[in-house]
């Protein structure tokens, strides 16, 4: 049976934290900015903790990594 590989597009965006959690950024947040409020522009640009019921998901593509 071969290795399971990883998803490298999926590697480039989400980041695992130590305790386990995948960490994404917010979409939004590259352009026609002048009609999103200020508070709303701030909100996009922090971090954001993926869902639990997408967990699964991104995990399975990310399991050919070790060490994550």
């Amino acid at each position: 049976m071969p290795k399971m590989k990883t998803h490298k597009g999926t590697k480039k965006r989400v980041k695992v934290t130590g305790s386990g959690k995948l960490v994404i950024k917010h979409s939004g947040k590259s352009h026609i900015l002048t009609k999103k409020s200020n508070k709303r522009k701030k909100r996009l640009g922090q971090d954001a903790i993926v869902p639990k019921g997408a967990e699964r998901r991104i995990k399975k593509l990310l399991a050919g990594q070790e060490g994550r």
